[in-house]
C-alpha cells in the first residue's frame, strides 16, 4: 500500500514540478530565476566585471521589474575567481530573453559599453554559463536575510543536487516540502531561495541557497539540522530513503558584491 501510495504522489508531484501551477495547492506565484555565472581571471577582468553589474546590469534589470537581483563573488569553490548573478523574475520569457531586452535599453548601453564591446584581445570574462530555475511550489519567492538591506557581514551557501533520474529528482522535491523546510527553520537557517532546474548542465537537478552570518554559524546550523530528531526520521523514511535519491552535491560558498541587492 505504502508503494502504491507513493507511486501515485509522485505521479502528482512530477505534473506540478513538469507544468508550473497544475496539481498545485492554491497560493503565491512562483518566481524564476535566471542563474548566471561568470568565470573570470585575476586582474582587470574583475574589476570591469563588478562595475558592469554595479552601474548597468542591476539598474536596467531593476527598470525591467526584476529584483532583488543578487551578486556574488565565489570565496569557497572551484575555479576561483567566478562572480555569479541571481535575476528573479515573473516569467521565463522575460529571463529567457533578458539579453534582448537590455540591448534595446540606451541607458543600459551606454553605461555597460566598456564591459559589452569588450575586444577580443581584452575580454571583460572567460565565459558566461546560465541555468533557469523554477521557484519550489513550497518556497515561491527569494527572501534576503535582513543583513542585506543593512549591507550587513553575511554569507551564502549555493547548494546543487543532482539525481539519478527524473523520478528520484521529484523524490527529492517532494522531501523539501515534506517537512525540510521547517527543520532549516528550526534550526536557524535562513534559506533565500529553492530553485527546481528548467534548463541548465547536468539535469536532473535543483539548486538552493542558504544565508549565515560567517562560516563558524553555516558550520554550527549545519550540526542542529543534522541532529534534528524530526530530520532523522524524514532522512530515514522508506519513502525517501529505499533508493538513492541525490548522487552529487555541488557546495559554494559566496560573498556578496557591494553592488548586490541580496
Amino acid at each position: 500500500m505504502e508503494r502504491r501510495q507513493f507511486l501515485a504522489t509522485t505521479i502528482a508531484v512530477t505534473s506540478a514540478a513538469v507544468n508550473p501551477g497544475v496539481a498545485e495547492e492554491p497560493g503565491p506565484p512562483r518566481e524564476y530565476y535566471l542563474l548566471r555565472r561568470y568565470s573570470l581571471l585575476s586582474g582587470a577582468q574583475l574589476k570591469l566585471t563588478e562595475d558592469f553589474l554595479a552601474g548597468a546590469m542591476i539598474p536596467a534589470l531593476q527598470r525591467l521589474g526584476c529584483g532583488p537581483v543578487g551578486a556574488f563573488r565565489l570565496d569557497i569553490g572551484p575555479e576561483t575567481p567566478t562572480y555569479y548573478l541571481l535575476i528573479p523574475g515573473t516569467s521565463i520569457e522575460l529571463l529567457a530573453n533578458i539579453n534582448l531586452r537590455l540591448a534595446s535599453d540606451a541607458e543600459f548601453f551606454q553605461a555597460a559599453d566598456p564591459f559589452w564591446n569588450a575586444k577580443s584581445s581584452a575580454p571583460a570574462f572567460q565565459r558566461e554559463e546560465n541555468s533557469l530555475l523554477a521557484a519550489f511550489a513550497g518556497w515561491p519567492k527569494i527572501t534576503p536575510p535582513a543583513s542585506s538591506e543593512t549591507k550587513g557581514k553575511r554569507i551564502f551557501q549555493l547548494r546543487t543536487y543532482e539525481s539519478p533520474s527524473n523520478g528520484e529528482h521529484v523524490r527529492k522535491v517532494e522531501m523539501f516540502h515534506s517537512g525540510e523546510f521547517d527543520i532549516f527553520k528550526a534550526a536557524g537557517i535562513h534559506p533565500v531561495f529553492f530553485g527546481d532546474t528548467l534548463v541548465g548542465s547536468r539535469m536532473p537537478s535543483l539548486t538552493y541557497m542558504l544565508s549565515f552570518a560567517n562560516l563558524a554559524e553555516l558550520e554550527t546550523k549545519w550540526d542542529i539540522f543534522r541532529s534534528d530528531p524530526a530530520w532523522k526520521k524524514l532522512s530515514s523514511s522508506p519513502r525517501y530513503a529505499f533508493d538513492q535519491i541525490v548522487t552529487n552535491i555541488t557546495n559554494l560558498v559566496l560573498d556578496p558584491l557591494d553592488c548586490s541587492q541580496i
